[in-house]
């Protein structure tokens, strides 16, 4: 495949998958109702599907760019935002944020909540990035540390869910199933100004991530700053799945399976990667979140869509896990 042809496509997906989107749904509106103001139809489809079919796409976007940034700064195949543990502080940071009230404090509360899950999700990344400088944790063992800052992150939210009102456990417990709710315009406003401030970093630095590619002596040599490069990217992958875990709660692996799939197609060089991972990401999860509402009338509930990324991606994940290196 043509790499101009793989990011073209991207983008026809993800548009196909958005007008499905705003389209379909559990009740009998369609996309033509868009156009008929003043109807209960219009108010459906304008009012509840549109902004929710656009967080998918801008979360499903930013976590597969995070996931493809990840693998590349880390230089590690299997790494992404949800294995690493970095969704799990962000949820950490978001959840403390939401026990505290933060969430229903006008105006304060839809960037606040980003912010608290920023700073989670920072802290994690942290700890990975400190992890691999110190050279103590490489390959497996970096997932390894992942897999134990998620621990640490899930114990601290039931923590957190233990002593929380009432009133907020079960909104709790349901964001943290990794859920698209209908989000106001202004929560949709803050997320994608985040993502997009974080998108537009690695797209900025994305030549100079693939220098680090041949080692940090050779990167240096052809006049990078490895060790700002790599906090830069970091900081604006935090800054991106802290907004989207804020809203959505941790949706996994959609920063995995994504990319993998395109690295086949269109290589390593993140400047094609990273902008076809953004509209395939995109794509993907409208997708899921298309299935899970027409299924909810035969299944007489919504399942979360974190729940349906985890069933596709674990067992990918496993194989690529368990597959030999080269």
């Amino acid at each position: 495949m043509r790499i101009p042809t793989a990011i073209v496509l991207g983008a026809l997906a993800l548009l196909a998958a958005m007008a499905l989107g705003v389209a379909f749904g559990s009740g009998t509106a369609g996309l033509a109702d868009a156009f008929a103001r003043g109807t209960r139809a219009h108010d459906i489809v304008v009012g509840v599907r549109l902004p929710r079919v656009l967080l998918g796409a801008v979360a499903g976007a930013g976590l597969a760019a995070v996931g493809a940034a990840f693998q590349s700064v880390l230089r590690n195949p299997l790494a992404e935002p949800y294995v690493l543990g970095v969704s799990g502080g962000a949820a950490l940071g978001a959840t403390v944020a939401i026990a505290g009230g933060l969430a229903s404090v006008p105006l304060i509360g839809a960037a606040g909540v980003p912010a608290a899950a920023f700073a989670g999700g920072l802290a994690a990344t942290a700890l990975v990035w400190g992890l691999v400088r110190a050279g103590r944790a490489e390959g497996a063992s970096i997932l390894l540390a992942g897999v134990v800052i998620n621990s640490i992150a899930w114990a601290a939210i039931l923590f957190i869910e233990a002593l929380a009102d009432p009133g907020k456990l079960q909104s709790l417990v349901w964001w943290l199933m990794g859920y698209l709710d209908v989000p106001t315009w202004q929560e949709l406003g803050f997320v994608c100004a985040y993502v997009a401030v974080g998108v537009g970093v690695l797209l900025a630095d994305a030549a100079r991530i693939n220098l680090l590619s041949l080692g940090d002596e050779s990167a240096a040599s052809l006049g990078v700053d490895v060790r700002a490069l790599e906090r830069r990217a970091l900081f604006a992958c935090a800054a991106v799945v802290g907004a989207i875990v804020s809203v959505t709660g941790p949706v996994a692996f959609v920063g995995l399976v994504v990319p993998q799939a395109l690295r086949r197609l269109v290589g390593p060089d993140l400047r094609v990667l990273l902008p076809a991972s953004l509209f395939a990401g995109g794509a993907t999860l409208v997708a899921c979140d298309l299935v899970v509402r027409l299924l909810a009338p035969v299944v007489h509930t919504e399942v979360p869509v974190g729940a349906v990324t985890a069933l596709l991606g674990g067992p990918i994940f496993l194989l690529l896990l368990a597959r030999p290196r080269g």
